[in-house]
């Protein structure tokens, strides 16, 4: 019935024209049509068990999907067929017979094509465009593609189901671009995230994506009225850029780098909402759930009392696993509830009630004797009484709000759940029973506090003698470290009896808390301390007590007594990054040394910005990486430096520094130190990583000893795969990590980037720039 004629395009052609009778199939080729350079293609592409019809950005080892048909339609069957009719139509015809249109122009059209820019368009017998994908954008937007006022990108339910999602990016005439959840009419207080471009002097305008990949709005006349985003990245063959409204209801600007055999290497340059604020997406998770992020996961969770709708999907919302009692206004609601208490935990508000000037007790007090209340939100010593459903809830540890969730008492938690400040309301008791309570309670209290009086009498006079060196109570308070004294530590050290490491700064001790139910711990004995040690210790414990991130080791407490130094640790079970990667059988898989990489990256970017005091910690390499239960890298001996001699933090000699890691400028003459050292000690490590292998390995062949000067030749002479031997990577990451590197070992402490840049070119959010010629870093 049809005539299959599919022509290729000529050389100095712009377009892959497509004529009358051309077909596609489902199951059999030609499946799609490709643009000239081959980078964008239009046809069926695999959507759940079934198809649909669309545009991609080819890519390996993934398409990118930036344009569907019919995004709500139901997914195609296996034997469907799209065909270009003698008359101009572009129709599909389902695997049962039925015909629809793919494309309505209002002429018939006479040659197709799919263009370079990923556009698909119909033209007419004088080649001009009656009908383009890129007037009809579905999630996303691609270069010199507009989205003109009352247009909206709507997101996919999922990275492999594109049909229409949970939200959608309206562009407003009066220029502001909103994103807010589809289930909810049009309404200010839903919006979650707006680019606030309102213009009052210029309305109806478009929004578009230049060349160098600047986001911005334009007025009738074509001129740009305001950026959303600056742009100024290469406008280069080999760089495709696109705006696409994300699954989760962000707006993200991505790069793509076209490589080899038709490879993309996709990075972000730009996000709406950063990643640790996407809770704020109204809708991410269901009515009554909240959401929470989880390291790089968004999750939803149910509040105690609820359950979700769907397991398998938990974004569905959760719903009440228990009803209220038909005696409630009897016996005031209260008799068999207990209030359980979310910190940190607000929904929307939709309050029915608010009482002021009120305590948390009172605000749980109140809610357990109304039988409408489920939940209650304290904040600011006002209580908000909440009807169901509770919707956008999310939870943020900068909030002080505190939901109240009221639970059934024979449902509710295991005992080590329950929180303290839970209010138990009791049952009703006998005046008898009262009145014998309260004088046997009252009696009891007054014997244990004339016992606890003299007891602590005694421990006070005891320690005065025992531990006149043991730390002040200023400094426990200031950072929130337990104190342990030396015999504690002898105890749980078994007198010191199983040594698990060593460096400049001391030995390391494996140790079990038996008062914390057995914890293990890893207790360091610091040697070499300054001469005034008290004081500069105190000082110290402040600054490394308030340090907190998931990449840096826990310090648990420490112990200052008489001269005696220690730090005691929470204990790693998998050991250092060092066995792991020179000792392990087998080496770490490419991706879990590209995640090591990241992880070590943070903790030190932590370090540098954004603890309270910045800590450079002058000695990263391989043994200072732990590796926790969970295999997550972790660094060790930061801030370490400011306890130990002067000497120490001067020359590679000793503990502040390790041959093959210190940075060139320890040894210049009043050479001035900064984090950039740590930069430099960092990039070693990275070349470590990548290889498996030390820094230095003198049995290695000549050209291959030192490990940073063999990869930059490789570098250099376009021969990569060397380094990492027979093991197959991704070559276009492996010379992301490398360029990172060798920017990291420039001799110039000026010329490194910060550690923030590090991430960002790590985790592929920036393009990495081919580094400085090798004469700018040396091998130490």
């Amino acid at each position: 019935m049809f005539l299959h004629l599919f022509s290729t395009t000529k050389a100095q052609s712009p377009h892959s024209n497509i004529t009358t009778g051309s077909t596609l199939y489902t199951n059999s080729t030609p499946n799609f049509w490709p643009s000239p350079s081959g980078h964008f293609a239009f046809g069926f592409y695999p959507n759940g068990n079934g198809f649909k019809v669309g545009i991609w950005l080819i890519g390996s080892p993934r398409n990118t999907i930036v344009w569907t048909s019919n995004q709500n339609d139901k997914m195609l069957s296996p034997g469907a067929t799209l065909f270009f009719s003698t008359d101009g139509r572009l129709l599909l015809l389902s695997s049962t017979g039925q015909v629809q249109s793919i494309a309505k122009p209002d002429q018939k059209a006479s040659v197709a094509s799919m263009l370079d820019s990923g556009n698909f368009v119909l033209y007419d017998s004088s080649w001009n465009i009656i009908w383009a994908s890129f007037d009809y954008p579905t999630n996303t937007l691609l270069v010199g593609q507009k989205l003109v006022p009352g247009q909206v990108l709507y997101s996919s339910i999922s990275e492999t189901d594109t049909s229409i999602g949970n939200f959608k990016l309206l562009l407003q005439r009066d220029g502001n671009l909103n994103a807010f959840p589809i289930r909810n009419l049009f309404d200010a207080s839903y919006v979650y995230w707006s680019s606030y471009t309102a213009s009052r002097t210029e309305r109806n305008l478009t929004l578009n994506l230049a060349a160098d990949s600047r986001v911005y709005l334009s007025n009738s006349f074509g001129l740009s009225v305001k950026n959303i985003t600056e742009g100024g990245y290469p406008i280069d063959a080999k760089l495709l850029y696109r705006a696409t409204f994300d699954v989760d209801g962000i707006l993200r600007l991505y790069q793509h780098q076209i490589g080899i055999k038709g490879s993309s290497n996709s990075s972000i340059l730009w996000k709406a909402i950063y990643e640790e604020d996407r809770c704020l997406v109204k809708g991410i998770c269901g009515l009554n759930s909240f959401c929470t992020i989880n390291g790089a996961d968004v999750s939803c969770l149910c509040p105690p009392g609820f359950m979700f709708v769907d397991p398998k999907n938990t974004n569905m919302g959760c719903k009440l696993n228990f009803t209220a009692r038909n005696d409630c206004f009897g016996n005031k609601g209260n008799e068999d509830y207990i209030i359980f208490p979310l910190p940190n935990t607000v929904w929307e508000n939709n309050e029915y009630d608010v009482l002021h000037t009120v305590s948390e007790e009172t605000c749980s007090k109140d809610c357990l004797e109304d039988c409408h209340c489920v939940v209650a939100t304290f904040k600011d010593q006002m209580c908000f009484k909440q009807k169901l459903p509770l919707r956008f809830g999310k939870r943020n540890s900068s909030d002080r709000a505190k939901a109240l969730v009221k639970i059934i008492k024979s449902e509710s938690l295991p005992n080590d759940d329950l929180p303290t400040e839970t209010n138990v309301v009791i049952k009703k008791l006998g005046k008898k029973f009262v009145v014998v309570g309260v004088v046997l309670i009252t009696f009891s209290m007054i014997g244990f506090l004339f016992s606890g009086y003299f007891i602590f009498k005694h421990q006070i006079w005891s320690s005065k003698i025992n531990t006149r060196q043991a730390s002040p109570p200023d400094v426990i308070e200031e950072i929130s470290l337990r104190s342990f004294t030396y015999d504690q530590l002898v105890i749980a050290t078994d007198n010191f009896k199983e040594e698990i490491g060593r460096g400049g700064s001391g030995k390391v001790y494996k140790g079990t808390l038996a008062m914390n139910g057995g914890q293990e711990i890893a207790v360091k004995k610091l040697q070499k301390m300054i001469e005034e040690g008290e004081s500069e210790f105190r000082n110290e414990m402040k600054i490394i007590g308030k340090t907190h991130h998931k990449n840096l080791v826990h310090l648990i407490g420490f112990c200052s007594e008489g001269s005696s130094r220690l730090l005691v640790y929470e204990f790693m079970k998998n050991g250092s990054l060092g066995n792991l990667l020179f000792n392990a059988r087998e080496r770490p898989s490419w991706n879990e040394r590209m995640r090591i990489s990241v992880e070590i990256a943070r903790g030190i970017h932590y370090l540098h910005e954004e603890c309270q005091t910045r800590i450079i910690h002058c000695d990263i390499k391989p043994q200072n990486i732990l590796m926790d239960e969970s295999w997550c890298a972790k660094i060790s001996d930061f801030g370490l430096s400011k306890l130990l001699k002067t000497d120490q933090t001067r020359t590679f000699t000793v503990a502040r520094g390790t041959r093959g890691y210190v940075a060139p400028e320890w040894h210049k003459s009043n050479g001035a130190i900064t984090v950039k050292a740590d930069i430099y000690s960092f990039g070693v490590l990275l070349f470590e990583i990548i290889c498996c292998r030390k820094n230095m390995v003198l049995s290695a062949p000549e050209e291959e000893i030192v490990l940073m000067d063999w990869i930059d030749r490789c570098y250099v002479d376009g021969e990569l795969g060397k380094v990492v031997g027979e093991e197959v990577v991704d070559m276009e990451e492996l010379e992301k990590m490398v360029k990172v590197g060798l920017w990291c070992v420039l001799t110039e402490p000026a010329l490194r980037p910060s550690m923030k840049s590090v991430i960002l070119m790590l985790e592929g959010t920036v393009v990495t720039p081919p580094p400085h010629p090798p004469s700018s870093y040396v091998s130490v």
